[in-house]
C-alpha cells in the first residue's frame, strides 16, 4: 500500500478529478444538507462514488447520488470525523484499513464499502470554520481520493498499467452520509436501523454487516470517557451488583455490532507511541475497562495500528487550516490531497 506520507504532490494547478461542474456539485451538497436538515432523521447515506470506469487519466463516477449495495457488504468500514478539512491522515487511516482487510483478512474489495459520515451536530466541535455543504464538497473530493489511491496499489501489484483504456477504477463503494447524533453507539444504531447496507440480492452468505470505525487515540480516550454516559461511582457500582453501568448501556450494543480500529496519534499534546500503547494495555487488564464502566470482553472489539511514519509531518485539520490562512501553499500540499486542496482554494475556505 502506497502509504499517506509517501503520496507524491502535485503542482497548483487544478486536479484532473475535480468535476466540470464544480458549481453544481456544490449546489448539490447544499441542497442535500437543507433537505436533511429539514427531515428531523438522524442518519441518512446522501450520495455514493461508485467504481468509476478510468477514461485515459481521468475517473468518472457520474453525479453525486446514492446508490445502496446490490449484495450486503461483509464489512463497512466507518470514517467518521468533521472533516474541516480531510487530510492526508484521513487518507491514510482509510487506506490502510482497506488494505489491511484485504491483504491480512482476505476479504475482497466488493465485500467492503467505506462510509465517509459527518455529524452536524457534534458533541465537541461547531460548523466553523468551513460550512457543513463545503465539508462535503471536500469530502467527495477525498473518496475519489481514496478510490484513485486503492486502484494504484492494485495495478502496482499485478503490474499492469492501464492508459488510456477504459477499466473499472476498483470495485468497492464510498458513501458519504450525515447524522445528527453526536455519540458512536448512536450513529452505529442509526446507521444499521437505516437499511441502507441490506442489499438488493439477500444475504449472499453474509450475516449481518459488522461494522469497523476508524478513530484516532485522542477520539479513543474520549469514547471511554464515563462523562459522556451519566453519573458512575465505581465504588457503588460494585455494592449495586450487575445492574449495568450507563456506559454498558450504551456501548454493550454498539461493540455487539461493531469494532474500534484505533490510530496512534503521537504529538506533543497526545504523547508518544509507547504511552498511548500502554494506555490501551491499561484499559485492557481485569479492571481497566470496569474502573470507568465499561465491559472487559469490550477488549476482543479494539485494535491499534500505527500512524504516520517515525520522523514525518504531523497531519492535521488544525494544521491545514493554518497552512490555509497563510496561503503557505507548500505547506498545505503536505496537510491535503490536490482535490481537497482545489476545494480549498475554490470556496476561499479558512482565510478568515
Amino acid at each position: 500500500m502506497c502509504k499517506t506520507d509517501e503520496i507524491p504532490l502535485t503542482g497548483h494547478s487544478m486536479p484532473p478529478q475535480v468535476p466540470a461542474s464544480a458549481r453544481s456539485v456544490a449546489d448539490f451538497f447544499n441542497r442535500a444538507l437543507s433537505s436533511f436538515q429539514a427531515s428531523g432523521s438522524k442518519f441518512k447515506i446522501i450520495c455514493t462514488a461508485a467504481p468509476g470506469v478510468h477514461r485515459g487519466g481521468r475517473q468518472d463516477h457520474g453525479n453525486p447520488t446514492p446508490l445502496p449495495p446490490r449484495a450486503k457488504p461483509r464489512t463497512l468500514i466507518v470514517l467518521d470525523s468533521s472533516f474541516n478539512p480531510p487530510t492526508r491522515a484521513h487518507l491514510r487511516m482509510a487506506t490502510s484499513a482497506i488494505h489491511d482487510f484485504t491483504h491480512k483478512q482476505g476479504q475482497g474489495l466488493g465485500a467492503l464499502r467505506l462510509l465517509l459520515l459527518l455529524s452536524v451536530n457534534n458533541a465537541d466541535k461547531g460548523a466553523k470554520p468551513a460550512a457543513f455543504d463545503k465539508r462535503l464538497a471536500m469530502m467527495w473530493a477525498f473518496a475519489r481520493d481514496v478510490q484513485r489511491n486503492v486502484r494504484s496499489e492494485t495495478e502496482e501489484e499485478s503490474g499492469e498499467r492501464h492508459d488510456g483504456a477504459e477499466v473499472e477504477a476498483g470495485t468497492f463503494s464510498v458513501d458519504l452520509g450525515l447524522a445528527t447524533v453526536p455519540y458512536f453507539h448512536d450513529k452505529s444504531a442509526a446507521l444499521a436501523e437505516s437499511g441502507f447496507y441490506n442489499g438488493e440480492e439477500g444475504t449472499n452468505g453474509v450475516g449481518e454487516t459488522e461494522q469497523v470505525f476508524l478513530v484516532g487515540y485522542d477520539t479513543l480516550v474520549r469514547i471511554f470517557n464515563p462523562k459522556y454516559y451519566g453519573p458512575f461511582d465505581s465504588t457503588a457500582q460494585v455494592l449495586a451488583g450487575p445492574e449495568a453501568t450507563p456506559m454498558q448501556k450504551a456501548l454493550g450494543p454498539f461493540f455487539s455490532r461493531a469494532k474500534l480500529r484505533v490510530t496512534m496519534r503521537t504529538d506533543d499534546e497526545w504523547g508518544g507511541a509507547d504511552e498511548q500503547k500502554a494506555y490501551l494495555e491499561n484499559l485492557f487488564k481485569a479492571e481497566g475497562l470496569s474502573k470507568v464502566g465499561g465491559n472487559s470482553h469490550w477488549s476482543g472489539r479494539i485494535e491499534m495500528v500505527e500512524g504516520r511514519q517515525v520522523g514525518a509531518d504531523i497531519v492535521s485539520s488544525t494544521y491545514a487550516r493554518a497552512a490555509a490562512k497563510a496561503r503557505d501553499s507548500a505547506r498545505l500540499d503536505l496537510m491535503v490531497t490536490p482535490e481537497v486542496r482545489w476545494w480549498i482554494e475554490h470556496e476561499n475556505l479558512y482565510n478568515e
